[in-house]
């Protein structure tokens, strides 16, 4: 029963939503897309029936009236073009985070509770005013005890309860999405999902938070143009989060920059360095690089803030990267291909030869265009629109560094219109493939296999003491015989079958006779 009550509530749920969605248009795409399973297709005409349907879907929109998980899963949805489509996806990047504030006494409340002590004896000026309130915290000016200027971040009331609630609805929906088979499966909504609850959870404990700005702190210090603020940890916990107040101007506001006396060209060139330190070389990058969340600094530095989402990725993946961008800029698609199965984002029952076609037809366009006009965000496009053709499951890892990517194109575009990414990142790049797929490297990661192993050969002796122990003074036992063992009977089932046996023959016999 308790079941029964579960999937009742995730169906109310889901048509409510249904609902709010069918009203701004969202639910169109469902309907019209010929792989959508009848099952689903049938849901959405229920939750839009005799609403009024815009021409336009604005998918933005019905999520903010949703809530604050709806709009945080608008926002990792805008990442998956293949999952909702281009259009659905550049929608809901302009999804914004914005929302009225909590009471500042609900706010005091959880900084009370947060460090057992009066909002007092910890600031020594708070402004109840927020400075900006988002979905799932609102961020206030603040001065410490000690006289420090600093951001305190706090949780909204209530807000992992709520988030713990819509979740589990995702992954109900997505799981019964994906019995369905066919295209739904491939796109592995499950795993979206589930991608989702992590980035949640990073999100919802700021000290959790807190830790990812220190650690890409200590990254950054090779980038002296690139500067992440200081945590005040005495005064962070799971719901509240207080750091370095940052005082500059916001990356998308040219002119101002302009008339601070910023070189936009180079704050671009910084951008760009920053990131493909933060992506290629550390393999853990600031994953929500938008033009709110960074700021040029009055000494001429990049600041980021807001390090709820970050990205990581291992240095195997990073190698493969590499090596296949450095593969579609030369055209060398054989090897691209060949990398796609090496690190198995293709099945094997596919042809490498075929996918390398595929790769050429994707990549010829870019290649006979100037470098200068080379997109990063198109290139990596052309790149992930066969993965249907191919049956290539969807990579999370992936598909947040190619938003991420994009993201940092646009902002550095915006700076310097004419900024050659290629250019700008040739040199950094150049280096990094040298020393990471060069002879040394590869020298190197064999002496530390080598290193690695001798090192085991110790444990690996005394497992083998624990399983095959040495012989102790008594002789070895004599061998056993084999033994035909009977099976325990369940007499009073066959006595059933035989009285229900019986009754039947007779029943028949009454029926013929």
């Amino acid at each position: 029963m308790a079941h029964l009550t579960s999937s009742v509530t995730h169906l109310w749920r889901l048509l409510k939503w249904g609902r709010r969605l069918a009203r701004h248009g969202a639910l169109r795409g469902i309907e019209e897309d010929p792989l959508t399973p009848p099952q689903v297709r049938r849901l959405a005409r229920i939750a839009r029936f005799g609403a009024k349907i815009p021409p336009v879907p604005d998918y933005a929109k019905a999520l903010q009236e949703i809530g604050p998980a709806a709009i945080k899963l608008g926002q990792a949805l805008s990442t998956r073009p293949d999952l909702v489509g281009e259009r659905a996806a550049e929608n809901l990047s302009l999804l914004q985070d914005d929302l009225p504030p909590a009471p500042f006494s609900a706010i005091r409340r959880t900084i009370e509770t947060s460090f057992g002590a009066p909002l007092e004896t910890l600031f020594s000026s708070f402004q109840e005013e927020p400075i900006g309130a988002a979905s799932i915290a609102q961020v206030h000016r603040a001065v410490t005890a000690d006289g420090r200027d600093v951001a305190v971040k706090v949780l909204r009331p209530g807000i992992e309860e709520e988030f713990a609630r819509a979740i589990e609805t995702y992954e109900w929906a997505a799981a019964h999405a994906e019995r369905y088979g066919g295209e739904i499966e491939r796109l592995r909504p499950r795993m979206v999902v589930a991608q989702f609850r992590v980035w949640t959870a990073r999100e919802l404990d700021l000290q959790r938070e807190a830790a990812s700005a220190s650690e890409l702190r200590e990254n950054m210090v090779a980038e002296p143009g690139y500067y992440v603020p200081e945590i005040d940890w005495r005064r962070t916990a799971r719901r509240v989060l207080t750091l370095e107040w940052l005082d500059g101007i916001k990356l998308n506001d040219r002119d101002a920059l302009i008339a601070a006396g910023h070189d936009c060209d180079a704050l671009a060139a910084i951008l760009v360095r920053a990131f493909l330190r933060q992506a290629v070389v550390d393999g853990f990058f600031h994953a929500d690089l938008h033009h709110g969340n960074l700021f040029a600094l009055a000494d001429g530095r990049i600041a980021a803030i807001d390090f709820g989402i970050m990205g990581r990725i291992d240095r195997r993946a990073r190698v493969w990267l590499a090596e296949i961008l450095y593969g579609l800029i030369t055209g060398d698609y054989r090897r691209v291909a060949e990398i796609h199965f090496e690190a198995q984002y293709v099945p094997a029952h596919h042809s490498v030869e075929e996918f390398a076609t595929a790769l050429r037809a994707a990549g010829e366009p870019i290649r006979g265009l100037p470098v200068k006009d080379i997109s990063v965000g198109r290139m990596l496009e052309s790149l992930f629109s066969i993965t249907r053709d191919f049956d290539m499951p969807t990579q999370p890892h992936l598909l947040l560094l190619q938003k991420s990517m994009v993201m940092n194109e646009g902002v550095a575009t915006a700076l310097d219109p004419d900024i050659n990414m290629w250019e700008t990142a040739e040199p950094f790049l150049k280096e990094w493939i040298r020393s990471e797929l060069g002879p040394e490297a590869y020298y190197a990661d064999r002496i530390i296999d080598l290193v690695r192993a001798a090192k085991r050969i110790p444990e690996l002796i005394e497992r083998l003491d624990e399983y095959y122990p040495p012989r102790g003074a008594a002789p070895p036992a004599p061998p056993l015989p084999d033994i035909a063992i009977i099976e325990q009977r369940n007499w009073a089932g066959y006595a059933a079958a035989a009285v229900l046996g019986a009754a039947v023959a007779a029943l028949l016999a009454i029926v013929l006779g």
